[in-house]
């Protein structure tokens, strides 16, 4: 049997993908295969970070956890990171949260992630996600993509006590979260994934 936080931390993005894959082989999805090997019912997204995109319905036959674990994400991005509301973090995430980066690092601790969010308020004060274009869930897993927007209008510490100033540009990029999720509703583990290249290039540094 696969461990499937073993294979998260392997593959990355790759299991992000066999997790969305899996989802619709599941039936998670209305997309219905033809015998032609087309998609019947499915129309293939544009690029989410370009706008013009909403959040879909969740996926059907979701069990209670499940769909429980999708509405506690969707408030944690929508309200309590998009409002900065750092108080609120524990009802998405447990104490001991470990959290992935998509730099590779990663940190242990509820408080460390807090301070951690917190930072790109400092430099993009603006900072928020409001659109899920893929959310799919099995058992304790989630697997679901956002799109945050930002714009760097504040100096940006450089970590050596100076500061980048804000070149006042805005960002949008996509980025897709796995979650690892416990029977009280809240995250053990956390993996983000986005492009730091475009990232950076986007807010001109």
């Amino acid at each position: 049997m696969i461990n499937r936080r073993d294979a998260l931390r392997a593959s990355g993005l790759a299991t992000f993908g066999a997790l969305a894959l899996g989802a619709v082989d599941a039936g998670l999805t209305p997309a219905e295969a033809t015998a032609s090997g087309q998609l019947r019912g499915w129309t293939p997204l544009p690029d989410p970070a370009a706008g013009g995109v909403t959040s879909p319905p969740f996926p059907k036959n979701l069990t209670a956890e499940e769909r429980r674990n999708l509405k506690t994400f969707d408030e944690l991005d929508f309200t309590v990171f998009s409002s900065a509301d750092w108080a609120r973090l524990d009802e998405s995430h447990a104490k001991h949260v470990r959290v992935h980066w998509p730099d590779g690092h990663y940190t242990d601790g509820i408080q460390k992630h807090i301070d951690d969010l917190a930072a790109l308020f400092v430099w993009a004060p603006d900072t928020n996600i409001q659109v899920h274009p893929l959310r799919v869930a099995k058992g304790n897993l989630t697997a679901v993509t956002g799109v945050m927007r930002g714009t760097f209008s504040a100096p940006m510490p450089d970590g050596k006590g100076g500061y980048i100033e804000p070149t006042g540009r805005q960002y949008a990029i996509n980025m897709a979260t796995v979650g690892l999720w416990n029977r009280r509703g809240t995250m053990d583990e956390e993996f983000l994934f986005w492009d730091n290249q475009t990232f950076y290039s986007q807010i001109g540094l």
